[in-house]
Order: structure tokens, then C-alpha cells, then sequence
């Protein structure tokens, strides 16, 4: 099962106890559903558990059936429609949002029927439920409403905006989208539809991306300061054995010579290391001065040849 399906199954094990909130989300339901005309409602969807729901949702908010779905029928499938064809059935619908059938020419949010805010949650939820996806939050971050009514996703991304939200929108084709790309914002989207499990699971995965990105930078920065302190290393020796070969090392200062054997002896040594080795100690700045000044003199003595 997808996250999506996941999510969706969760929202759709909330208890409905007010009715008040049935009609809220079954408003959400019509604004977001494939078609909502004076002709038909029709919803197609992927999940047998929305499939199951939405009969009884309907019900409860305007006391009517579907003239089609596929719980009559007896088969669920990939996707799945519930059809009211019903003229009477339909003009309950409307009238239950303050509309007539006939007399609507586009489709708006009557925020009289959202008054409270269990209300406007419950019509979050019924929009996603019939017109939201969401990606799994191991690949990306993404929820998104799709709306045919271009009214319908403005007054929608208004409506979020009231209840704390900053939600983007866009249009894709004939929809109008109103979508998160930030984890927070979708966890606390599904908290407020409902879906508490599915917002931890939001959550622990950013936690768990987070983790596993900071390793990584971790990682990266300890072999990208490996290879300086190798590439260092051969430098340092390809200048000593320059040097050796010139003239010797016995004919060094005592300091640059106990630098020089100290490198040869331990070629991958960081400068820490090395400065702790030299007998007497000496500070990592004054063991990295003694190398890079044996640099500078096998340049200059290659630069006099």
C-alpha cells in the first residue's frame, strides 16, 4: 500500500460523530470529486476505503444513496466510481450548501457552512479525500488539493491561510492546485485532517533525512580532509627527497632535518600526529612552518638548477 493510501485509510477511520462536520466533509468531498453539476456527482477514486466511506458520509450529511458504487456492485478495483445521476438527490446536495442546481453557474465556498473550526477541518479532510496526494515522504515532500473550479482552489487557499497555513497553488492542465512542499506544513495539514499517525510518520522521516544527511556532510568532510592531509603528505615528500637527493638531509638545520625524518617515517601522519611525535614536542603551526619551509627551499633549489 502506498503512503497516499495509507494516509487516506487513516482519515478515513475518524469517528464522524457531528453532523454538522459530515456536511462540512462531504462539501470537500463535492468541490474536490471528478464532476459536481446540476446533472451529476461523480467520484473516482483508488481507495476502497474512501469507496466505502463516502456512501455512509453522504447519508448522514443529506440523508441520500448513490445510484452507483461499487460497494452494490460487489468489486473494488484500481479505480473505483460512485455516480448520483438523481436530480432530486442532487438538488438535496446543493440546497444542504445554500445553492440551487440550476440557478449555480460556478462553483464557490459558502464559509457559512464552515463556521466552526472542527468544520473547516472536516472539509480539509473531505477535499484531500477526494482530490489530495501526497508522495512518500522517504523521496520528497509534496501534498497537494486539485480542484476543477478555479474559485474553488483560491477560497480554499484562503481558507488554509485563516486556519495557520501558507500553502502554494498552481494549475496543471484543467486543475487547480493548492499544495505543501515543506514537511512541517504537511504534518501539520494531516494533523489538523486527522491523520496523526501518518504526521509522525512525516515527521520521522525528516528526522530520519536529516540524521542521514548530516552523516553524509560528516563523511564528506572527513575523506575531503584526508585527501588535503595525503595530498599535503606527498608534497612534503616529494620536496624531502628532492632535497636528499641535492645536497642530503645531514646538511639541514636540526629542526628541518628531525621534520624531514619524521615525515619519511610516517608518510599518511597528519601534522597533529607528527608534531606529537618530535622529541621535544613541538606545536602543529611550528612542525607545518618546518615543512612548508622545506617545500620552499627544494623550489628554490630547483629554480638556482
Amino acid at each position: 500500500m502506498s503512503f497516499a493510501s495509507e494516509v487516506k485509510a487513516e482519515l478515513c477511520r475518524i469517528k464522524r460523530s457531528r453532523k454538522c462536520c459530515a456536511v462540512a466533509e462531504a462539501y470537500g468531498v463535492a468541490l474536490y470529486c471528478n464532476s459536481f453539476t446540476s446533472r451529476e456527482i461523480r467520484v473516482i477514486t483508488g481507495s476502497a476505503d474512501f469507496a466505502l466511506l463516502l456512501p455512509r458520509l453522504f447519508r448522514r450529511a443529506f440523508g441520500v444513496s448513490f445510484d452507483r458504487c461499487p460497494e452494490s456492485e460487489g468489486r473494488f478495483s484500481s479505480r473505483m466510481t460512485l455516480l448520483i445521476t438523481d436530480r432530486e438527490k442532487i438538488a438535496a446536495v446543493f440546497r444542504a450548501f445554500g445553492m440551487e442546481p440550476d440557478d449555480t453557474l460556478s462553483l464557490h465556498i459558502n464559509l457559512g457552512v464552515l463556521e466552526n473550526d472542527c468544520c473547516k477541518a472536516s472539509f480539509a479532510r473531505g477535499a484531500f479525500l477526494a482530490g489530495g496526494s501526497i508522495t512518500d515522504p522517504a523521496k520528497r515532500y509534496h501534498l497537494e488539493l486539485a480542484t476543477n473550479h478555479a474559485a474553488v482552489s483560491r477560497e480554499m487557499s484562503a481558507l488554509l491561510g485563516e486556519m495557520g497555513f501558507e500553502p502554494g497553488q498552481a494549475r496543471r492542465g484543467a486543475s487547480h492546485l493548492t499544495y505543501f512542499k515543506q514537511s512541517e506544513s504537511i504534518a501539520d495539514f494531516l494533523t489538523t485532517a486527522g491523520a496523526d499517525v501518518s504526521a509522525l510518520e512525516i515527521m520521522s522521516a525528516r528526522v530520519e533525512k536529516d540524521m542521514r544527511n548530516e552523516i553524509n556532510r560528516k563523511v564528506n568532510c572527513d575523506t575531503a580532509n584526508a585527501d588535503k592531509t595525503v595530498a599535503a603528505a606527498q608534497e612534503q615528500l616529494s620536496a624531502i627527497r628532492a632535497l636528499e637527493h641535492s645536497r642530503g638531509l645531514d646538511t639541514l638545520p636540526e629542526g628541518l632535518q628531525q621534520a624531514a625524518l619524521l615525515r619519511i617515517a610516517n608518510p599518511e601522519a597528519s601534522l597533529s600526529d607528527l608534531a606529537a611525535l618530535s622529541s621535544p614536542p613541538v606545536t602543529k603551526s611550528c612542525l607545518g612552518h618546518r615543512l612548508s619551509r622545506l617545500i620552499a627551499l627544494s623550489q628554490e633549489e630547483g629554480v638556482e638548477k
